[in-house]
């Protein structure tokens, strides 16, 4: 539960609503690219730039998204789509 000018998309509003946002581990899901990757990483033979941050494992990730409705301090509805986690997986 958060308040709905805490989510940081420049909504005023008092209104609090359910964010649902996936987490966990995705080691079991690991492919023999991530494997390759993360062995390739360890022998510094690939080495990210400085900005880079290269994952070597699948990351937990909304695969569904559900929309919000909210009403905001001038008492107008307002709708953001694929806002909340609806379904997550292993992507990567």
């Amino acid at each position: 539960m958060v308040k709905v000018r805490d989510l940081g998309l420049g909504f005023n509003s008092d209104e609090i609503v359910v964010f649902k946002y996936c987490s966990g581990s995705c080691h079991r899901a690991r492919s023999n690219y991530d494997l390759t990757l993360g062995s390739l990483l360890r022998q510094q033979l690939i080495t990210p730039g400085p900005q880079e941050r290269v994952l070597s494992h699948p990351c937990c990730r909304p695969t569904r998204y559900e929309t919000v409705s909210f009403m905001d301090v001038k008492n107008i509805w307002q709708t953001v789509e694929k806002l909340s986690a609806a379904e997550c997986s292993c992507i990567g």
